[in-house]
């Protein structure tokens, strides 16, 4: 296993354990997971062949109780997740009545959605269809920037990091919008614990 993976595997693993022992969920919670990914498990295609995509329907103990949301047609994830429900939609207007759910869980999409507008209102559509909400990001006071794998590029000026981004080939880190735990938590309307695992950060309502 490449040493990614691993530490990403870690990550995963310690944020599913808080999971479990912060919210509690059993055979009867209704989960829903905002923003899955195509592809998953070192299938073909992926991301360098990473293992740790769409972690929490690999190892949540009930899979069948999710419902799984994402931007794709979602072919790929229901050939392999056959027994989990998913739809075709947008973080930020999810397509459900108010507390259609026990927990909202989402992995590490919120730094994808746009800047802080967006973010809000990616927050305010979990808060508003979940009776509680599991949320992570990467922690921006981390000194490597998790997508692209680059040393302290992130705590430069947007426009400096920006042509560091285009020189190392990722440009695509540009759109990226980063949290610390302060500008996590004023994102919640309302009450939220911020717990700081370094490479990450969880918001818990």
């Amino acid at each position: 296993m490449r040493l990614v993976d691993a530490v990403s595997l870690r990550s995963r693993r310690r944020k599913l354990a808080l999971l479990l022992g912060e919210l509690r969920p059993h055979a009867g919670t209704t989960v829903l997971d905002v923003g899955v990914d195509e592809v998953s498990g070192g299938e073909a295609g992926g991301e360098s062949g990473c293992r740790t995509h769409n972690f929490l329907e690999q190892h949540y103990p009930w899979p069948e109780r999710i419902t799984a949301l994402g931007e794709h047609d979602g072919g790929r994830f229901r050939a392999r997740f056959p027994d989990i429900e998913y739809l075709q939609g947008d973080g930020c207007a999810l397509p459900f009545p108010d507390g259609s759910f026990d927990i909202v869980h989402s992995n590490a999409v919120i730094e994808h959605v746009g800047g802080r507008d967006m973010q809000e209102a990616f927050v305010r559509e979990a808060l508003r269809v979940g009776r509680r909400v599991f949320l992570t990001t990467p922690n921006r006071l981390f000194p490597v920037e998790v997508h692209t794998r680059l040393p302290l590029v992130h705590w430069l000026p947007d426009e400096l990091a920006g042509k560091v981004y285009d020189r190392a080939g990722k440009p695509w880190a540009r759109a990226n919008h980063l949290l610390g735990p302060r500008e996590l938590r004023e994102l919640f309307p309302a009450a939220v614990r911020i717990h700081n695992l370094g490479l990450t950060l969880v918001a818990t309502t």
